[in-house]
């Protein structure tokens, strides 16, 4: 069985961070492990507490799975301090392992910093090389590049600056925009597209993680990046347009659906 890691942090209602992004992995049918670089209190309304982990302990996490079980992708989520971005940076260059998708998360839906703005710039200058594929969204890829994106144009001009800030790959995801929901990849030569029409669902709690998880899921099974993202943002797609209200605020996906209804779960 393939194996995948995120390296993320914990969401207390499990609908983000390392909660959804296990299940994303085991969903598509490769084994997940995890490092967690923060302990956030949240549900679907707020984020209203996070304790960072220190860095020390998120070095030996890493060295634990490396040391002893092979890495065939990983995804970085939520790295919210500059001594987190800098540790996992240094054991990244130390293991290099063949495929990393960076979700660059920034901003709760609830309007909660989870990177601190002095880690911006970490971020960028230390894990930005290292990345096969960093999956932005529209108000992250505004804050890496310091410009507006209002537009598909601008949308690709934001994934080409962000190119040359060292990622292999930049997926530029263009759900903040008003129509369907246009993903853009550029590979450093051409820009490819992923379309999917706009679902009325106020219920995207984890988007983000499900999504960059995806991929890395993929990519841990053989598949190009491009194939990566097609299938990943079926699967989100799909998540997305199941996914189910609890609590009282933005419910998550359904990473399991396609599961739950060959097995005949579904009501």
């Amino acid at each position: 069985m393939k194996k995948a890691l995120t390296i993320a942090g914990s969401d207390s209602s499990g609908g983000a961070g390392i909660q959804a992004d296990l299940k994303t992995f085991s969903a598509l049918g490769v084994f997940g492990m995890s490092v967690i670089t923060a302990v956030t209190a949240q549900n679907t309304r707020e984020v209203s507490a996070v304790h960072d982990i220190p860095a020390d302990v998120i070095a030996k996490q890493i060295d634990a799975i490396f040391e002893d079980i092979e890495v065939d992708a990983l995804k970085i989520g939520m790295v919210s301090r500059t001594d987190t971005i800098k540790v996992i940076a240094d054991k990244l260059r130390e293991y290099k392992p063949e495929n990393i998708v960076l979700d660059p998360v920034m901003i709760s839906k609830s309007g909660y910093d989870l990177l601190k703005p002095e880690a911006k710039e970490a971020l960028i200058r230390h894990l930005l090389p290292l990345a096969t594929v960093i999956t932005p969204n529209i108000p992250e890829g505004e804050a890496i590049t310091g410009q507006g994106i209002k537009d598909l144009k601008a949308m690709e001009q934001a994934a080409r600056d962000i190119y040359e800030m060292g990622p292999r790959n930049v997926l530029l995801k263009g759900g903040h925009l008003e129509g369907d929901a246009v993903d853009i990849l550029y590979d450093g030569r051409k820009i490819h597209y992923f379309r999917a029409g706009r679902i009325d669902t106020r219920n995207t709690h984890g988007t983000g993680c499900t999504l960059s998880s995806a991929i890395a899921a993929h990519l841990a099974r053989g598949y190009t990046v491009e194939e990566g993202i097609k299938m990943a943002k079926e699967y989100i797609t799909t998540a997305i347009e199941h996914s189910f209200s609890i609590g009282r605020g933005v419910g998550p996906v359904h990473h399991f659906y396609m599961l739950y209804r060959k097995a005949g779960m579904m009501d």
